[in-house]
């Protein structure tokens, strides 16, 4: 019987510190293809297990199994596998760049490659993402010019949102990605609305909210399925569980739920967890609920469980809050290494020909980055316009403005 004296104030504690042993051993993770694939019109109180447990298709031997498998070609695959590369090459010249100081700040995607890389190809043209500052992947995925992207990270002439923007928080309509906010969890909510708006003009498309496991613990993130779950919106509610927020660990944010997939439960949003280092996982759960939203179903939570290895961003130094070896202990593994395998094993792909691909693909982004430098960085070269923060905010230009810009000679 609990003792009924002297209340104690409860604050989580993670499961190791720094100089620790890592330890993950309160990670369950159930066998590959073990995890039914409900009807897509399920009636969310009979799937409310899969809160808690993990979907996974891809087993240690690289096969895919299960009933969540097989909806993807070789090729496909090879795409897939291809786009993470890429993201990840992209990553590592971007970190460069900043600890050059070509750039102010970055934000690295190392171990979370398959979530944004898959889900991007489970949707269609005119769907639109609200992403947070992790999700480079959705364009990546999708075409958009990787010289576009290093040129707005270095806020340089040709920086598509002429440097108004932090580095990293791109924007592009044509692509279904809404402007990153900065400011945590504030465009949960606004997936929502976006989706209420193209179902209330008998629209076709459907939106995707994106949240890092951290930011669950905002109040726009209730909010958020409050009015999903209210209105039926036609959304896909992403949360990234990485297990860290800037330098605190998933369970500050989590709570007493058990899962972040769990919070959709008590609002009658069906919930799923799914094994995010799973490219075949992550697409396959992806078009689930992408088609429940398509077909007016309502919303779909969706909790992708992963790991970030690298640190928070170009500021942070993640030794100071957790053991340096906890990457290496994460038992999901690599997303790209568990891609390529499963692709070796099919025999459509071997070792040489991945060395091949990395070789290809870092030419590819070095010339990238040689033509995006080309219209300059943060501290040389071509700069954007003193007269673009005049404009394209106002229809019609305040009197106070003209003036300013009138004395600014621009």
């Amino acid at each position: 019987m609990a003792d009924a004296g002297m209340l104690r104030f409860h604050v989580p504690e993670p499961e190791v510190r720094p100089g620790g042993t890592p330890d993950f051993s309160n990670v369950t993770i159930p066998k590959a293809g073990s995890a039914p694939r409900p009807e897509i019109d399920v009636d969310p109180r009979t799937i409310r297990d899969m809160a808690f447990s993990i979907i996974r298709v891809l087993n240690r031997d690289g096969e895919a199994v299960g009933p969540w498998a097989g909806l993807l070609s070789d090729q496909e695959l090879l795409e897939g596998l291809r786009h993470m590369m890429t993201l990840r090459t992209f990553d590592a010249r971007m970190q460069m760049a900043q600890r050059q100081g070509k750039t102010s700040f970055y934000m690295q995607h190392l171990g979370e490659e398959a979530v944004s890389c898959a889900f991007r190809k489970a949707l269609a043209k005119g769907d639109m993402n609200f992403p947070t500052y992790r999700q480079a992947g959705l364009l990546i995925a999708d075409g958009y010019p990787m010289v576009t992207m290093m040129n707005q990270i270095y806020s340089n002439e040709a920086d598509p949102l002429k440097g108004r923007q932090l580095p990293i928080m791109y924007s592009s309509k044509e692509h279904g990605f809404f402007s990153i906010s900065g400011n945590l969890a504030t465009q949960y909510i606004q997936a929502v609305g976006w989706a209420m708006a193209s179902a209330i003009s008998n629209d076709s498309h459907i939106a995707a909210a994106w949240i890092g496991d951290g930011s669950t613990a905002e109040s726009d993130f209730h909010a958020a399925l409050v009015f999903a779950s209210t209105y039926k919106a036609p959304v896909v509610l992403n949360v990234v569980n990485n297990q860290w927020a800037i330098s605190t660990f998933q369970g500050i944010a989590r709570g007493g739920s058990g899962t972040f997939a769990a919070r959709g439960l008590g609002f009658g949003i069906p919930s799923l967890r799914v094994d995010g280092n799973d490219y075949l996982a992550v697409h396959a759960v992806a078009k689930w609920a992408i088609e429940r939203a398509r077909r007016n179903l309502g919303p779909t939570l969706v909790e992708y469980v992963t790991y970030r290895v690298g640190a928070h961003s170009s500021s942070d130094d993640p030794s100071a809050y957790r053991p340096k070896a906890e990457s290496d202990a994460w038992p999901l593994g690599d997303p790209i290494v568990r891609l390529k395998n499963h692709l070796i094993q099919r025999g459509v792909w071997s070792d040489e020909r991945h060395a091949q691909a990395e070789a290809e693909i870092l030419e590819t982004v070095i010339a990238a980055q040689k033509e995006a430098e080309s219209h300059g960085t943060l501290h040389a070269g071509g700069k954007p316009s003193t007269r673009d923060m005049f404009e394209g905010v106002y229809a019609e230009m305040p009197p106070h403005l003209r003036r300013q810009r009138q004395q600014a000679g621009v």
